[in-house]
């Protein structure tokens, strides 16, 4: 199901860095994110939410765009 938030993403496992494209066109990377971690993300249903309660309070992020 498509993502009101999420355009896209993209997870580097030697980085442990998750990159969310959200749909205004922002780019954002969340450092040290785990492989379960992301692994979680990939399945759930709405991974707006995800993002909002359990990736943006746990891990630090950078604005890349």
């Amino acid at each position: 199901m498509p993502s009101s938030v999420i355009n896209n993403y993209k997870y580097f496992p030697e980085t442990e860095i998750l990159r969310i494209i959200y749909q205004s066109g922002a780019v954002y990377d969340y450092l040290k994110v785990p492989q379960e971690t992301f692994d979680r993300f990939k399945t759930v249903q709405s991974k707006g939410r995800f993002l909002n309660y359990v990736i943006k309070p746990k891990f630090k992020y950078t604005k890349i765009k």
